[in-house]
C-alpha cells in the first residue's frame, strides 16, 4: 500500500480514537507492531486550537509518519487547519468522516455528513488544494442501512486526490452495534483504485486474515480491541506471515513491564492529576482478561497516589497472578 512517499506491506493501523489514541498509548502500539497510528481528532476551528486538549492532541514522538485527523464542515476552516498542522510537522491528514457521536453529528461533522456528497467533494478539494501531503479520510459505509453510500462517496474522494480510504464497516445510525458490514467494504475496494483500509471489529489474528481474503483491503485499522492489548498488531503480523505461528499468550514479568511503562508515560505526559485518573481506564482494560480481577480494580480506581497505584499492581501481579497472561 502507497500513501504518497509511504510504502507498506498490509499495514496495520492504530484507529483515532478520542481519549484513548494519545501520544503514550500511540508510541506504545508502534512499539509493539502499528505501523502507523492516527491521533486522537483535532478540531479545525482555530479558536480551539490552543486548548490545553488540542495542544496534547498534536504532540508526537519519532514514529513516522505523523497523521493527524482533522474534524470540521467548512472547507476553508478545515484547509486552513491542515496548512498550518503541515508546517507544524504533520506529514499526512485524515479528514473524518466516521464519527457517530452526537456531540460531532448535531454540528453536522463526522458521520453526519455522510448525507452530503456535495459538501465532502468541497471540503476535500480545499483540503487538498491547500497541502502538499498526503490527504486520506475515515468514513462509515452509509448514513444508515438504506443509505450505504460508502461507494460514491470513495469516488467522490478518488477523484479529489484523496490517497487512501479507511471506512469502518458500519453506517451512522449503526453506531458501534451489529456485525460491521464487510460485503460492502469490499465493494468500495472494487470501485476505486486507491487503497481501501477496512475497520470494525477486528480483534483477532484469524479474524484479521478473514476480513483481508473477504473485502481485499490494502490494510487494517484496529480501535477498541487494541485498548489494554498493545500486542494485538505484533499478534496479528506474526499470523499472517506464518498462520502456525500465534501469540497467544505474554510473560507475566513482560505484561507487567509494559503495563507500568504505560502508567508512567501517562504521568508523564498529562501530569499526576490527570495521569491517576486515565490510568484507572486503562488498567480495567489490561486487566479485562485476568480472572478475579474486577475486585482489585475497584480497590485500584481508590488510589490517589502514582507510586502506590503502580505499587498496588507490582504486589497484584507477585501475590496473585504468575502464570502466562492471554493476550
Amino acid at each position: 500500500m502507497i500513501i504518497g512517499p509511504y510504502k507498506f506491506n498490509t499495514p496495520l493501523i492504530l484507529a483515532p480514537m478520542a481519549g484513548i489514541s494519545d501520544h503514550p498509548f500511540r508510541k506504545l502500539c508502534v512499539k509493539h507492531g502499528a505501523d502507523i497510528a492516527v491521533t486522537e481528532m483535532i478540531t479545525c476551528q482555530s479558536k480551539l486550537w490552543n486548548s490545553p486538549k488540542s495542544k496534547l492532541r498534536r504532540i508526537y514522538g519519532k514514529e513516522e509518519p505523523r497523521i493527524l485527523q482533522l474534524l470540521g464542515n467548512d472547507p476553508q476552516q478545515l484547509a486552513l487547519a491542515a496548512k498550518i498542522h503541515q508546517d507544524l510537522g504533520v506529514q499526512i491528514i485524515d479528514i473524518n468522516f466516521g464519527c457517530p457521536a452526537k456531540k460531532v453529528c448535531n454540528k453536522a461533522a463526522g458521520s453526519a455528513l455522510m448525507q452530503y456528497p456535495q459538501q465532502i467533494e468541497n471540503l476535500l478539494k480545499a483540503v487538498v488544494n491547500a497541502v502538499d501531503i498526503p490527504v486520506t479520510i475515515k468514513m462509515r459505509t452509509g448514513w444508515d442501512t438504506e443509505n450505504r453510500n460508502g461507494v460514491e462517496i470513495a469516488k467522490i474522494a478518488e477523484q479529489q486526490g484523496i490517497s487512501a480510504i479507511t471506512v469502518h464497516g458500519r453506517t451512522k445510525a449503526c453506531l458501534f452495534n451489529g456485525e460491521a458490514e464487510y460485503a460492502t467494504i469490499a465493494k468500495i475496494v472494487e470501485a476505486v483504485n486507491i487503497p481501501i483500509i477496512a475497520n470494525g471489529d477486528i480483534d483477532s489474528p484469524e479474524k484479521a486474515k478473514q476480513i483481508l481474503k473477504q473485502t481485499s483491503a490494502s490494510g487494517l485499522m484496529i480501535g477498541r480491541a487494541a485498548r489494554g492489548n498493545p500486542w494485538i498488531f505484533q499478534k496479528i503480523k506474526q499470523y499472517l506471515q506464518n498462520e502456525s505461528t500465534i501469540l497467544t499468550t505474554i510473560a507475566n514479568d513482560e505484561f507487567l513491564t509494559v503495563l507500568l511503562e504505560h502508567l508512567q508515560s501517562l504521568y508523564s505526559f498529562y501530569g499526576i492529576n490527570k495521569g491517576l485518573m486515565l490510568a484507572r481506564k486503562h488498567v480495567g482494560w489490561y486487566l479485562k482478561k485476568i480472572p478475579n480481577s474486577t475486585s482489585f480494580c475497584k480497590e485500584f480506581n481508590l488510589i490517589q497516589n502514582t507510586d502506590k497505584q503502580l505499587n498496588s499492581l507490582i504486589c497484584y501481579f507477585k501475590d496473585n497472578y504468575t502464570q502466562n497472561v492471554c493476550i
